[in-house]
């Protein structure tokens, strides 16, 4: 069975730097299909997303007060 370096190193199938999935599926463009994260990279995922999430959320609030200032002034 041919080993397969790996370089995801945030991989639940990694094995001393090599994949031990039963199957690999990989895609030019995207990459390795088969790439399942840690639960530790999975859970700094979703601290990622809930910062951007929130800096959005600012964002539009941002806009919307700036929004209702023209609207009062206008009146």
């Amino acid at each position: 069975m041919p080993r397969i370096k790996c370089h995801y190193t945030e991989c639940v199938f990694l094995d001393d730097g090599y994949c031990s999935a039963a199957s690999v599926e990989l895609d030019p463009q995207t990459g390795c299909a088969t790439f399942v994260p840690t639960e530790e990279a999975a859970a700094k995922d979703e601290d990622w997303e809930d910062e951007e999430q929130e800096e959005e959320e600012d964002e539009v609030d941002e806009e919307e007060d700036d929004t209702w200032e023209e609207d009062k002034d206008g009146l």
